[in-house]
């Protein structure tokens, strides 16, 4: 934790940016109970339309996810982050806007979630390039601590919020709250006082395809970055696969109600804030390459100790709650050591469009993962798909394990480089 509130102290361009982040992703928390229950509550969505109201969530990744990031190389990341959130901000006011003149429909709602999803594919993949701007390397990991620290408190917590302020409010006035949340965003952001754009380079004047192909090859062609964007595209596959059937699992195998569902999901949130306060000390030990292999095999774990509940309820309840607690440290030990590995070994002109072909990838697998999954839990059973699932991620791991992740103990320059402090 010391370490997460040095770098916030230290960099006033970087606080500025996380707080931003912080406040808009607390608001979108409280959207994503508060839009399907005005689909439900206020239009009366059926079944097919709330199945299409989340897949269309997944179209700015796919169609837009590699090129955005070539795109955002070309523009101040500044000018982007804010740009995204008053944009998010104008999209989500129209909602109960809509509500209170009657004349909101379906249709705008896809409207809606599909300009939202744009702009935090553009926010992520310029903030994400921005970090190394505004920290030192050395600072990179307890940067990347600090947003894991925040997701996680808001994944824990901004649900709840969520559902009380639907409760209060109605779900559309509550929608509200986030377009309020991204222009509060957008002036923390706006307060940063650099453009964005790593110091002597020019933005790109090569073509789409050139972009793209730069990007592409920037993540794969470095072994220990091809190690981590194929242990985690393999890995968003399975965790996928374990989402769609998790639920369904903890209620009709494992008879749990719903109270315990909630408790148990809370433990992956709360192990969540842990691993992120103390990654930073853990990533010391071991190193960079080794904790996000050692991240990696927590989570492939997970799936294979839940499949394994069994017998009287309080054993169930234990072992649940094991499962539980890998799945929240490993992916925040392995998600800070991927995301600082990127960014130091990556090229800072390059940086943009390589995260945008990672997040092109990580998503892109998550609708098949979700297909797979539920087809798997319909043919064989939610405990075998565990399994199966927690296999396929262990196949990442192992290729992971193989790489010289292995032996990547130190990052060039991570501790030595003094980019200049802001």
């Amino acid at each position: 934790m010391k370490a997460q509130w040095r770098v916030l102290v230290d960099h006033r361009n970087f606080r500025r940016l996380f707080a931003g982040n912080s406040i808009s992703l607390l608001g979108s928390s409280v959207t994503t109970v508060a839009l399907p229950l005005t689909a439900v509550l206020v239009l009366g969505a059926s079944p097919v339309q709330m199945g299409l109201l989340g897949a269309v969530s997944f179209l700015p990744h796919l169609v837009l996810g590699l090129p955005a990031g070539v795109w955002v190389d070309r523009l101040s990341y500044r000018r982007v982050v804010v740009g995204a959130d008053l944009l998010a901000a104008a999209a989500l006011i129209a909602v109960p806007i809509l509500a209170v003149a009657g004349l909101l429909q379906m249709w705008q709602l896809y409207v809606v979630v599909v300009i939202t999803g744009t702009c935090s594919l553009f926010s992520v993949i310029a903030g994400q390039a921005f970090a190394p701007i505004l920290v030192p390397r050395s600072d990179l990991l307890a940067a990347n601590s600090a947003f894991a620290l925040s997701n996680s408190v808001v994944a824990t917590s901004g649900s709840a919020l969520g559902g009380v302020l639907v409760q209060l409010l109605t779900a559309p006035a509550a929608i509200a709250v986030d377009a309020a949340s991204f222009l509060l965003s957008a002036i923390s952001k706006a307060r940063i006082t650099v453009a964005g754009r790593p110091t002597g380079t020019e933005p790109a004047k090569e073509s789409l395809f050139k972009g793209i192909w730069g990007g592409l090859r920037a993540a794969l062609e470095h072994p220990a970055l091809r190690a981590t964007t194929i242990a985690a595209t393999i890995g968003a596959l399975a965790g996928q696969m374990q989402a769609v059937i998790m639920v369904l699992f903890l209620v009709r195998d494992l008879g749990l109600s719903a109270g315990l569902v909630g408790l148990v999901i809370a433990v992956a949130g709360v192990a969540g804030i842990v691993g992120a306060t103390i990654g930073v000390q853990i990533t010391g030990r071991l190193g960079n390459g080794p904790a996000f292999v050692v991240g990696m095999t927590l989570s492939s774990l997970a799936g294979l100790v839940m499949a394994a509940a069994g017998g009287p309820a309080a054993l169930v309840l234990a072992v649940v709650i094991v499962a539980q607690l890998l799945h929240g440290w490993g992916p925040t030990l392995y998600g800070i050591n991927q995301q600082t590995i990127r960014q130091i070994l990556i090229a800072p002109e390059l940086l943009a469009r390589t995260q945008a072909t990672w997040r092109f990838l990580v998503f892109g697998m998550q609708p098949i993962g979700a297909l797979l999954g539920g087809t798997l839990g319909a043919l064989v059973g939610f405990r075998a798909t565990l399994v199966i699932s927690s296999l396929v991620m262990l196949t990442g791991t192992t290729l992971a394990l193989l790489s010289p992740l292995r032996t990547l103990r130190q990052l060039p320059g991570s501790e030595t480089a003094t980019h200049r402090r802001q």
